[in-house]
């Protein structure tokens, strides 16, 4: 997989068109942030993979004892099969994308349900219930899925 970043001081339009026809993937100018430097290849690599992809093939997330499937919106655990509800997929896909960073209920409300949080935090509360009675083998001792007092959640690193 090639892709194609510049770096340059050069911030006119003109120079921006003329990287970007050569086959640059995208432009950056200096000075940059690296959490900007971060996302854009983050986000390149995420393009690349999703355009790329072979007609049927699954896209999956695997860890010990759970599988993702990001095409059927299901998961298989040693609970079973199930396919979620949107809201319980969604936070589950954005959690297991960012395993083992703690993310914040605002950070979670924001990009699950894609509205400015309210401090309503008892929607994520459930949400994160009914996943855990779905996808821990003991839902009061969860391996996937932690909660971070007084911060948040963290999809395990350990798994």
């Amino acid at each position: 997989m090639l892709i194609y970043l510049i770096f340059t001081s050069k911030n006119d339009s003109a120079s921006k068109v003329r990287g970007l026809r050569a086959g640059a993937d995208d432009y950056l100018t200096k000075p940059f942030d690296m959490d900007e430097l971060v996302a854009r290849i983050v986000s390149l690599i995420r393009r690349y993979t999703r355009f790329n992809q072979k007609d049927g093939q699954t896209q999956k997330f695997e860890f010990d004892g759970l599988t993702i499937d990001f095409n059927s919106r299901s998961i298989i655990t040693i609970n079973g099969e199930y396919e979620l509800p949107p809201k319980e997929f969604d936070l589950l896909l954005f959690l297991a994308k960012n395993q083992g960073k703690i993310l914040t209920k605002q950070q979670i409300y924001e990009k699950v349900w894609g509205e400015e949080y309210v401090y309503d935090d008892s929607n994520i509360m459930a949400i994160i219930s009914r996943l855990r009675k779905k996808i821990e083998e003991i839902p009061g001792s969860p391996k996937y899925i932690q909660t971070v007092k007084g911060i948040g959640y963290r999809f395990s690193k350990e798994v």
